[in-house]
């Protein structure tokens, strides 16, 4: 089974190469947003306790989404893989993250780390801000906090990886195509 962690700061195409990568090597997209949206609509345990938390304005607590994660795991046992998008976000979260896979069985096989300079990920969130509507997309100085907070609390996660020697780093700049080109010669090696 292939198992991917796809990092980046927001704005470095993570969504974007995220969909190239699910249509060509058939994984299972594992958004932690969409897990917690879909075990509250579907009026799970864990989805209402999530709710219960976030209507209190509480962040969701990291085993409550592992806890979620493997419920996903459960529900896919023949995936060829999975890509985790957004989690994990902390050296805990990886540690967590760990320990769930290989109670699976399985493991990380690479994190794939965007690269994206401060200046060009604050024009493609202004853009995006402009095309989608997203407030938080379209005030320059709240794209700047989102980006300091990202490379503040998730370089540990990226030094965690890579001292398993499971980091791989891809310059997030050019076409879509010429980035996901790259990507895919990563996972190819992974594979």
């Amino acid at each position: 089974m292939l198992n991917l962690v796809l990092f980046g700061p927001p704005g470095a195409g993570k969504g974007t190469q995220s969909q190239k990568l699910i249509e060509k090597f058939q994984l299972v997209h594992l958004s932690t947003g969409d897990l917690l949206r879909g075990e509250i609509a579907n009026g799970t345990k864990l989805g209402l306790e999530a709710k219960k938390l976030m209507d209190n304005g509480q962040l969701v607590p990291d085993e409550v989404v592992i806890g979620m994660i493997s419920n996903k795991l459960k529900e896919n046992p023949d995936a060829k893989g999975f890509i985790f998008d957004g989690f994990p976000r902390t050296v805990a979260q990886a540690e967590a993250l760990d320990t769930l896979l290989s109670d699976h069985k399985e493991h990380i096989a690479g994190m794939i780390s965007l690269e994206v300079d401060n200046e060009e990920l604050e024009k493609r969130l202004l853009l995006r801000g402009k095309e989608s509507g997203r407030p938080d997309d379209a005030n320059p100085e709240i794209i700047r906090k989102r980006i300091e907070e990202y490379q503040s609390k998730t370089t540990p996660v990226a030094n965690y990886y890579n001292q398993q020697g499971k980091l791989n780093t891809v310059y997030g700049i050019g076409t879509i195509e010429d980035i996901f080109s790259k990507i895919s010669e990563v996972v190819e090696q992974l594979k």
